[in-house]
């Protein structure tokens, strides 16, 4: 992962406390709150909130933490932050990999979600860029004009996710000589806005869509095909069409993990057997985001609901 910010700066640049929420303790092996990150996009926030609501049913403290998706790491190894509800294959492989082989951060597996992030364009692009989904056909001079604003022509413009998810797009363009330039959007709101607008006016657009969300539910449209991605494309220039630069092949896809603190086992081991055994998937989880982007309802809201609807499901992960 390519934006990790330096470990140096843990309190500061990462953890601003927000919510405190306490729950009258029943089973809870102590009352020290379990520190659960939240990040900057709804399927997040429903996925913690979830995760805390359940806790708080068995008595935990829960705390939540505002926390950087990629620097949330070094909290997570000292002990700082204990949860981290959902780490993307498609791009926290390579943090997850060095946090977990410090020993301090843990795997808890997967959240029964998978994971696709990737270069997406409306079904209306495809007259004007012939060759798609193949990503050679972004090569071509008359594609790159096709996906131009005034403010990046005669390049493409792709809209990259905000800077801090990661995610290489910057170095692939490079490494496949792409004739587009990455703009990243400043939050996860405002790439979805641009989506809206332009399908509306079927204008071009070319950026980052994932799934689980609503927008691959709501319109019709494709994931660019980048050679496939391998271990080697992030790791040796060698592999893949440029021998002199990595990151040539589209993002992996793959499980979306659940991490903590490798102390949690053993200071709230009733929780980690919980947090283990937490699971929803894809739709599920698409359309609680629905809920809340397009229909108006709260994060709150949301996973009240879905409380209600599944007692017995959650009940069983605190037995």
């Amino acid at each position: 992962m390519t934006h990790a910010r330096p470990a140096a700066a843990i309190l500061s640049a990462l953890l601003v406390a927000t919510t405190l929420s306490v729950a009258p303790a029943r089973s809870a092996e102590n009352d020290d709150p379990i520190r659960l990150t939240l990040h900057d996009w709804t399927g997040q926030l429903i996925t913690t909130r979830i995760m805390g609501e359940v806790l708080q049913k068995a008595g935990y403290n829960i705390e939540y933490v505002q926390a950087d998706y990629i620097a949330q790491f070094a909290g997570l190894k000292t002990g700082d932050l204990h949860v981290a509800m959902e780490i993307w294959e498609t791009t926290g492989r390579d943090a997850l990999d060095e946090a977990t082989a410090t020993g301090k951060v843990e795997n808890l597996g997967d959240s029964g979600m998978l994971a696709v992030e990737e270069w997406w364009y409306p079904s209306y692009m495809k007259e004007l860029c012939p060759g798609l989904p193949n990503w050679e056909a972004l090569k071509s001079d008359a594609c790159a004009e096709a996906f131009a604003t005034a403010e990046t022509s005669p390049k493409g413009r792709y809209l990259g996710a905000p800077v801090t998810w990661g995610g290489y797009d910057d170095e692939r363009v490079e490494a496949l000589e792409l004739p587009f330039e990455v703009v990243h959007a400043g939050t996860d709101a405002a790439l979805f806005a641009e989506l809206e607008s332009a399908y509306q006016r079927k204008a071009p657009v070319l950026l980052w869509v994932y799934a689980p969300h609503w927008a691959p539910r709501k319109y019709q449209g494709e994931w660019v095909e980048f050679p496939k991605y391998e271990k080697a494309c992030y790791e040796d220039p060698a592999w893949g069409s440029n021998p002199d630069m990595a990151y040539d092949c589209g993002k992996p896809r793959g499980p979306i993990w659940k991490v903590a603190w490798s102390g949690v086992k053993d200071k709230w081991p009733g929780a980690h057997k919980a947090i283990s055994a937490f699971s929803v998937d894809n739709d599920e989880m698409g359309g609680m985001i629905t809920e809340v982007d397009l229909d108006g309802k709260s994060v709150e809201d949301v996973v009240a609901g879905w409380m209600e609807r599944n007692t017995d499901r959650w009940s069983g992960w605190i037995k």
